[in-house]
């Protein structure tokens, strides 16, 4: 990339910030579709990507400006993410996971920032937050063992988040922590083997009772009550919405943004595709005409409803205002749902391409798959939220406190 002016979070204001962004991903779009067949086959992002990425100051943008970020709308984050997945899905999911760890590790108690961004604060963190290790309290932290799976971008990443739950006295609450964990305590398993999201290097990760300290754990109550550590020193209202909100839409929305991407590649085709059999325009078929008119309906429904979302849970935190239960679980409900529209929105769009969208090198076979992947991501299973969201109207208690 050419040699950019510097973003200065403290000169600039959120609109300028978001213009400068917004411009700056359009003019990567065709850089990151060039590299796309190299992701896939390197089967990680492309370090040249990640050092792109680096000099437009995307992994900034949810970071604490104290540590030179952003700290844009959460909106600003989301729209750049949907055209990164428009272009190239892996390094979308790559970035979505990887920029947002800067926002939690805002939340950690101020050493455990010290230790990760004290000597350079563009160090990255990658993360498997499901609890499948073990965790022994010891003095002054716990000894963490185990495997975690689809640490996404770990290859990029000097520290890695990892879920654990702390032993608890009978009777008591469970307590789930994520864990910071150094790059050399880590032994990477090159496990990621996919015909989805292949470029986004997922491995497994392995510790075998590695020593974290009190200060290097984040108690998911205290994100869940946005009441955090690290809110002390970084008092925006960004870092005052619930942990479970902007996660879920980190991988969530690059769903949005490859149904975007399948509906530009869908329009370039037939705008100058005509039959085989009998030479008549594609752009003429009404069912061509009316597959564009549902995707374009579909994603302009679903960036309205994200930008709502996160201005309702902004304004709340401006205020110091809680966001009640009930919206928290109708938002993951929609993050969830957001996942099958797009699926719905791709699948419709390459049942028309015909035989063309079979071939390996086609981009509609890619944001195909790629699509199904990211519905497969725990957090993107409508059922679940759905049944949640309908207990909860029906007068119920929530059966799910990651909101």
């Amino acid at each position: 990339m050419t040699v950019l002016q510097a973003i200065d979070a403290h000169r600039h204001s959120e609109a300028e910030i978001r213009a400068t962004l917004l411009a700056r991903v359009a003019a990567l779009k065709p850089v990151l579709r060039a590299r796309l067949p190299a992701c896939e086959a390197g089967r990680k992002v492309p370090d040249a990507t990640i050092a792109d990425l680096h000099e437009l100051g995307f992994w900034r943008m949810l970071q604490p400006k104290r540590w030179g970020g952003y700290e844009v709308h959460p909106n600003t984050f989301f729209d750049v993410l949907i055209e990164i997945a428009s272009a190239c899905p892996s390094t979308a999911w790559v970035f979505g996971v990887v920029a947002v760890h800067n926002w939690q590790l805002a939340l950690f108690d101020e050493q455990a920032q010290q230790d990760v961004w004290g000597d350079d604060s563009s160090v990255l963190v990658s993360s498997s937050y499901a609890p499948t290790g073990t965790v022994e309290r010891v003095d002054g932290g716990y000894l963490v063992s185990g495997r975690w799976s689809f640490s996404s971008g770990v290859e990029h990443c000097d520290w890695t988040f990892l879920g654990g739950f702390v032993p608890t006295e009978p009777g008591q609450p469970p307590d789930m922590r994520t864990f910071l964990v150094p790059r050399e305590d880590l032994v990477i398993e090159d496990t990621w083997r996919t015909f989805a999201l292949k470029g986004t290097g997922s491995h497994d990760v392995v510790l075998d009772k590695a020593f974290v300290p009190e200060h290097r754990t984040h108690k998911m109550n205290d994100g869940f009550k946005c009441d955090s550590p690290g809110n002390a020193l970084n008092p925006a209202p960004l870092f005052r919405i619930p942990f479970g909100q902007i996660f879920v839409r980190s991988v969530s929305t690059g769903a949005i943004g490859m149904a975007k991407g399948a509906l530009e590649f869908y329009k370039e085709v037939t705008a100058v595709k005509v039959g085989a059999s009998d030479g008549s325009p594609a752009v003429q078929s009404p069912d061509a005409q009316l597959a564009v008119a549902k995707a374009a309906s579909a994603l302009d429904q679903l960036v309205l409803v994200l930008h709502r979302n996160f201005d309702e849970l902004m304004a709340a935190a401006e205020q110091g205002e809680r966001v009640s239960v009930e919206r928290r679980v109708a938002m993951r409900w929609d993050s969830s749902e957001a996942v099958s529209r797009a699926v719905e929105v791709v699948d419709s769009l390459f049942s028309l391409c015909g035989g063309r969208a079979l071939f390996l090198d086609s981009p509609m076979h890619r944001f195909f798959c790629d699509v199904h992947g990211a519905r497969a991501h725990y957090a993107n299973r409508p059922e679940t939220s759905g049944r949640n969201f309908g207990r909860v109207q029906l007068g119920l208690r929530t059966s799910d406190y990651f909101l």
